[in-house]
């Protein structure tokens, strides 16, 4: 009979064993994270399902649609005044991209996705106050910690960080938000202004969101991207409450977030008749 060499297994064994001992990532080695896809409709009057395809009760980075939730937590502690007030000029130390290099009030943070805006709210609150109404929004995983050691929950746990939300809790997030059941003023709740799009007979309001997802937490690689699209739409007299979310590798001119707009505004007519 012939004989097994078992010096290959028993070499593989320990050095597994050693790389588990000492802490190294061997999950690094498994096979491609896969490539998510949710699209999520709810009536925001009853909170019945209307339509429901992909993974959606998966967390991610909320990326810029973390601005909703903010907006209401920057009105309620009067940081902002109304859609033009503050306006707030760009200074050097932000780093911002050229694009984000202006004066900008809320109307235009909430258009084009000024994060350096969104850092001076969370700033003008302090990390005590910040924390306090994401707990008390009960928003996805509502931690604002930051990454591991880097002191930088303040300015950062929203875009690829420790906060974490999945499709099902945007969507029930928002019903809270339009049935006016979110712990802020009612200034706060009236406030809220997103921008309008239109679907067919649809008038859409909602917010993009989009991060490369890097490293994740247990250091396992994440080549992957993805694109928010959240919000509500209204047509004959009825709500709806929506979560479109792409995660994946795919490559585009588009960033992933308008991406995810655009299929969405395109399909809703045919989801919902």
């Amino acid at each position: 009979m012939r004989q097994i060499d078992r010096r290959p297994f028993v070499f593989a064994l320990v050095l597994y064993l050693l790389a588990w001992m000492l802490g190294f990532p061997i999950r690094a080695q498994s096979a491609p994270l896969k490539d998510v896809e949710c699209t999520l409709i709810l009536d925001a009057a009853s909170g019945e399902t209307l339509y429901r395809d992909g993974v959606c009760d998966q967390r991610f980075s909320p990326a810029s649609t973390f601005k909703v939730p903010l907006s209401l937590i920057g009105y309620d502690a009067g940081i902002l005044s109304d859609e033009h007030t503050p306006a707030w000029d760009y200074e050097p130390e932000f780093k911002a991209v050229k694009r984000d290099q202006k004066t900008v009030d809320p109307t235009v943070w909430e258009r084009d996705s000024v994060l350096w805006f969104s850092r001076e709210i969370t700033r003008r609150l302090g990390s005590e106050r910040f924390a306090g109404y994401v707990s008390k929004f009960d928003y996805g995983n509502s931690d604002v910690s930051g990454t591991a050691g880097k002191d930088d929950g303040l300015t950062r746990s929203w875009v690829n960080s420790s906060l974490k939300i999945s499709p099902v809790e945007q969507v029930n997030f928002l019903r809270r938000l339009l049935d006016r059941k979110l712990p802020v003023s009612d200034k706060a709740h009236a406030m809220i202004i997103l921008p309008t799009f239109q679907a067919g007979d649809w008038t859409v309001q909602g917010k993009t969101g989009t991060t490369r997802l890097g490293n994740d937490a247990d250091k396992v690689r994440d080549n992957r991207s993805l694109g928010w699209f959240v919000g509500w739409a209204q047509r004959d007299g009825r709500t709806i409450v929506f979560a479109r979310l792409v995660v994946d590798t795919k490559r585009s001119d588009t960033p992933k977030g308008p991406k995810a707009r655009a299929m969405f505004l395109k399909d809703l007519p045919g989801l919902i008749k």
